[in-house]
């Protein structure tokens, strides 16, 4: 069995890993897509470096775009084989990439009539809405801890790793050569005290391990404090200041927790007053699914529900469905904390939010998780003088605050924890990826003092032969 790493190597997006086997079989572990690499990244999601047409499977570890959101390019382009994820992912991935291909059709449309008025080219988007609806029906959703037999040399199963909902590691058992070898890919590792999912699981004994390492050198705030840190600013911001807090928010994950923590805020009589909006139809029907599977509750959040069954709609708060109550928003002087996608502020309605909200000392912008170096949240937490969005430069005068603890991604202990039920000695390689550079050679140093023997970091297109 080999190994080929094609994507989230030298970056934490477009996770793509490629295992042919002996008999010349190859099965993707995930087709994500690159998101903040400025110009290159239209050209690097073209870029598949595999032929779809010779790829017998691909194995989701789950929904989020930077794993997923290449999938149907992959369909469009020849690829015929089966798509294996839990059934919560497969629930997501419905929602996320057909909100992906709305996306990138709204925004080819807008360019194409500038490059029309400069006598340019149409340019097309990587793909539709039509070959997402094409893709889904590749998907073969299967359940946490099931041993699935692929084909005579390869079985797997999914272990749940709560990083959201449906997401898993995945371990693969090749029946090569008379030669057993486990191979485990990581996907992204949750949080154990996170607000409403199980902790991590254990996974089996390994031989190879691919692991994420987003957060390999730092360690998360306590969410106790960041409750209250989050009380202050709302306090500081909607009551001090009279002023917007904008908060960007993945659809899936950040935005559940944010809203949950608001909601204990507002049953302690602690928020104020202060309305509520999220703004983002996606994040509506994510919330759906997360209230759907139940299962992937921890026992706290259960207990919780007990006091409060409606806690993503409590009084103050108010889900946007359409484009003029989210336009409202900005020309509205109310003081009101606006949760809206997309979480590294990039693209989606959130953007719109802080271009009207950045230049007025009395709103602030608050980043709850990982913003890729290229992104206007990333240059918002560096404190720019000025930030450009949708061609123009605004004066940061607004304050940025961040709060690290909401992140979905394990710091380098939980990460060390994960990994504490391996057996050191019979681990061989483990590669890691999904990280900036820094944090995979910090956390390349925690794991050889851990004990580990063997740990890579692999470049791009490289390949390892784990027989």
């Amino acid at each position: 069995m080999k190994l080929k790493f094609i994507g989230a190597t030298e970056t934490v997006t477009g996770s793509k890993h490629l295992i042919m086997t002996e008999k010349g079989k190859q099965i993707l572990l995930d087709c994500g897509m690159y998101q903040g690499m400025g110009k290159e990244t239209h050209e690097l999601n073209r870029h598949l470096s595999v032929n779809p047409s010779n790829i017998e499977a691909v194995i989701l570890s789950h929904a989020h775009i930077d794993h997923s959101g290449n999938l149907p390019y992959l369909v469009q382009q020849g690829f015929t084989g089966k798509i294996y994820c839990t059934p919560a992912t497969y629930d997501v991935c419905k929602l996320l990439l057909m909100d992906s291909a709305h996306i990138q059709e709204n925004d080819i449309a807008y360019i194409n009539k500038r490059r029309v008025k400069r006598g340019m080219p149409l340019i097309k988007p990587l793909y539709t809405t039509k070959d997402v609806e094409r893709c889904l029906k590749y998907f073969k959703p299967i359940p946490y801890d099931a041993e699935f037999n692929l084909n005579d040399e390869i079985s797997f199963h999914f272990t749940n790793v709560g990083h959201i909902i449906g997401s898993a590691s995945v371990t693969i058992t090749s029946h090569e050569s008379d030669k057993k070898i486990k191979l485990t890919f990581t996907g992204d590792v949750g949080r154990y005290n996170d607000l409403i999912l199980k902790a991590p699981q254990p996974f089996q004994q390994s031989d190879y391990i691919i692991c994420e390492s987003t957060y390999g050198d730092r360690l998360h705030d306590h969410f106790t404090d960041a409750e209250n840190k989050l009380l202050n600013i709302v306090s500081n911001t909607c009551v001090k200041k009279k002023g917007k807090l904008i908060i960007p928010a993945f659809s899936l994950g950040r935005t559940q927790e944010i809203v949950y923590v608001l909601d204990r805020l507002n049953h302690k009589n602690l928020l104020h007053d202060i309305k509520v909006y999220v703004d983002s139809p996606l994040s509506t029907a994510v919330t759906d699914v997360v209230i759907k599977h139940s299962e992937s509750y921890n026992d706290a959040f259960r207990e919780y529900l007990k006091v409060d069954k409606s806690l993503f709609g409590f009084e103050n708060l108010k889900y946007i469905q359409n484009a003029d109550e989210s336009k409202a928003l900005n020309t509205s002087n109310e003081p009101c904390i606006i949760i809206s996608a997309s979480g590294m502020a990039d693209a989606g309605r959130v953007k719109h939010h802080i271009m009207h909200a950045v230049s007025d000392e009395k709103n602030t912008i608050l980043i709850v998780g990982y913003c890729s170096p290229r992104t206007l949240g990333a240059n918002l937490l560096e404190g720019k003088k000025q930030v450009h969005i949708y061609g123009d430069y605004y004066d940061l005068k607004a304050d940025v605050e961040s709060i690290h603890s909401y992140s979905a991604h394990a710091d380098y202990s939980e990460l060390i924890q994960f990994l504490s039920c391996q057996e050191k000695e019979k681990v061989k390689t483990i590669f890691l990826v999904h990280g900036e550079e820094h944090p995979k050679l910090s956390f390349k140093e925690k794991l050889i003092a851990e004990g580990f023997k063997q740990i890579t970091i692999p470049k791009k297109s490289s390949v390892y032969d784990l027989s």
